[in-house]
C-alpha cells in the first residue's frame, strides 16, 4: 500500500477518499490563501492546490504521496471561495439560485521520493434550484455553507438545492477520483496501490 498524505482539513474530502478505499494521513497545510490573487477561477484553484501540496511535502518525512486540493466556484467569471460570514452567504445564494456555476477543484500530487509533481483541474457545472429566501436563510443558519467553497454542499444539507450537475460528482465534494487516478499514473503509481488493506476477521 502506498502512503497518501492529504493536505486538507476538509471532512468531505477525507470521507470521499475513505469511501473509495483510501485512508490517508491528514496534515493541514496552513497556507495563506490570500497570497494568490488576480487569477481566473480555475488557475486559482490549481495554484492553491499546488501551494498546499508543496507546503506539506516540506514538512513530512519518508516515502509517500502528498495530495493538495482546493475548490473554487466560478459564477459570472468570478472566483467564489468560502463566504466571509452569514450575510455574504445569503447574498451569494440569492445570486446563485436558479442559475448555474462551475466548481473548479485543483489537484496537486507531490511524490516525496522523486520530487515530481502532477497537477490538474477538474471542473463540474452545478445547477442550483430556485430556492426561496426562507430556504436560504434556514440553510445559512445551519452554518454548513460558511465552511465550504461556493457556500454549498452536494453531499450534505445543500444537496436538495442542487438540481443537477454536468461532470464528476466527487469533484463537487472536493476531490475528483478519476482525475486523481490519472495524476497517480502520470507519476508512475497505480490507484489500487492506495487501497487500505481490508480488516482481518
Amino acid at each position: 500500500m502506498t502512503r497518501l498524505i492529504l493536505a486538507s482539513q476538509s471532512p468531505a474530502r477525507l470521507a470521499t477518499l475513505r469511501a473509495a478505499g483510501v485512508d490517508p494521513e491528514v496534515v493541514v497545510s496552513g497556507v495563506d490563501e490570500s497570497q494568490l490573487h488576480g487569477l481566473v477561477p480555475a488557475d486559482l484553484a490549481l495554484g492553491l492546490a499546488r501551494l498546499k501540496a508543496a507546503a506539506v511535502a516540506q514538512r513530512v518525512a519518508g516515502p509517500g504521496l502528498v495530495l493538495g486540493c482546493d475548490s473554487v466556484l466560478e459564477l459570472d467569471g468570478r472566483a467564489l471561495g468560502k463566504p466571509a460570514g452569514a450575510h455574504e452567504a445569503i447574498l451569494r445564494w440569492r445570486e446563485m439560485r436558479g442559475r448555474s456555476g462551475v466548481l473548479h477543484s485543483g489537484h496537486a500530487v507531490h511524490d516525496l521520493v522523486s520530487g515530481e509533481v502532477a497537477s490538474a483541474v477538474a471542473s463540474t457545472t452545478v445547477h442550483f434550484a430556485e430556492v426561496t429566501d426562507d430556504e436560504i436563510e434556514a440553510y445559512v443558519a445551519t452554518g454548513e455553507p460558511l465552511h465550504v467553497a461556493g457556500a454549498f454542499t452536494i453531499d450534505g444539507l445543500g444537496g436538495a438545492f442542487i438540481t443537477g450537475i454536468e461532470g464528476d460528482h466527487h469533484n463537487v465534494v472536493g476531490v475528483s477520483l478519476p482525475l486523481l487516478r490519472r495524476l497517480l499514473a502520470d507519476l508512475g503509481h497505480r490507484w489500487t496501490e492506495l487501497w487500505a488493506p481490508a480488516p482481518s476477521r
